[in-house]
């Protein structure tokens, strides 16, 4: 380690660091399309068809907490986000590779736990495991994934395509993932030194399901297939709509206007937000693990997206030097900023 010249990861944040590392790099095989900065690589090997390739590390005491995550639940999730940035680039995922570091607190029938997961939710949504490898840890459970997908030769959606008039949608509802994560952490709080005591979910078993249990937003790609929309740019929700649109922005030189009152919530979520005493727009644009869909479509295509099932329009793109702003129930705009969740920015 450098400890003469040393700047703080911390400084830039994870998204910095991947931008900081990779903006030098450049392509020297033809078959590599598109390469760092989307929620997929794509690849091309022949006339048909693109090739997507993407690749997701969870880390315990980062990303899951034992205490409370089943291992089952556990291998479903780390399937499902890395199907869900497949689907986000237009695709459809069909092999994933598995790896695993895994300390001598775990035995054969949790491993079977959590492969019981991986397994449902592949078979789900027609996915081959293919490969990985498996090594020891010593500070944890670590899980990464490699999922391969395709999609037709140029409909790839990568983020970079959003223009001026285009209009903002999203699919569900946002905050539910967050609200369950917070939810979690109060009982495993509450309860701590209680043995035997359980938690009580009564009434907030959705909250959960979303933080514990998400799904990958197949049905809406299907959706707009049939309905032969093409979004202009995509991705799906880990971090946060605020993020996430403010990458769509920079990559597409675009800004945007959304609508406080349009962004979609649960009514589970705006309860549980109240019973915290938290904003719960706060929560829906910053919260992350949604894993909905977030994505631009030409103003031609108003009629389609307004009439279809779990889309929501909450918004339209302008033009760069307009900035990106939320537009509150009062009329107020307000800057947009990324509060969303960043393992490696500073507190």
């Amino acid at each position: 380690m450098n400890e003469i010249n040393r700047t703080e990861i911390s400084t830039i944040g994870e998204f910095g660091l991947i931008e900081h590392l990779t903006s030098d790099i450049t392509p020297v095989n033809q078959e590599t399309k598109l390469g760092v900065g989307d929620d997929a690589a794509i690849l091309q090997f022949n006339d048909d068809e693109e090739v997507l390739v993407s690749t997701d590390m969870l880390m315990e005491g980062i990303h899951f907490d034992l205490t409370y995550v089943p291992l089952k639940h556990l291998g479903y999730k780390s399937a499902i986000v890395n199907f869900s940035d497949i689907y986000a680039m237009n695709g459809t995922p069909k092999q994933i590779t598995v790896s695993i570091a895994l300390g001598k607190r775990f035995c054969i029938e949790d491993m079977e736990d959590f492969y019981a997961g991986l397994k449902l939710a592949c078979e789900r949504h027609n996915v081959d495991i293919v490969g990985g490898d498996t090594t020891s840890s010593l500070t944890g459970l670590a899980i990464s994934i490699t999922v391969i997908g395709t999609a037709p030769k140029g409909k790839s959606v990568k983020r970079s395509g959003a223009k001026t008039t285009d209009l903002i949608c999203v699919s569900g509802d946002l905050g539910a993932a967050y609200m369950g994560l917070q939810l979690l952490e109060r009982e495993k709080i509450a309860t701590m030194d209680q043995e035997g005591v359980q938690p009580d979910f009564a009434g907030k078993e959705y909250l959960l399901e979303r933080q514990l249990k998400p799904e990958a937003r197949r049905d809406i790609i299907e959706r707009l297939r049939e309905a032969n929309v093409t979004p202009t740019a995509m991705m799906d929700i880990s971090d946060g709509l605020s993020s996430e649109l403010l990458h769509i922005c920079k990559q597409s030189k675009v800004g945007c206007r959304i609508y406080e009152d349009k962004i979609p919530v649960d009514y589970q979520t705006a309860i549980m937000a109240e019973e915290l005493n938290l904003n719960v727009i706060t929560c829906a644009l910053n919260g992350g693990e949604d894993y909905e869909l977030l994505f631009t479509v030409p103003i031609a295509d108003h009629e389609k997206v307004a009439s279809m099932k779990d889309v929501r329009l909450v918004g339209h793109i302008v033009k760069e030097e307009l900035g990106a702003a939320l537009i509150t129930r009062d009329g107020v705009e307000m800057e947009l900023k990324a509060q969303g969740w960043n393992p490696m920015k500073s507190k």
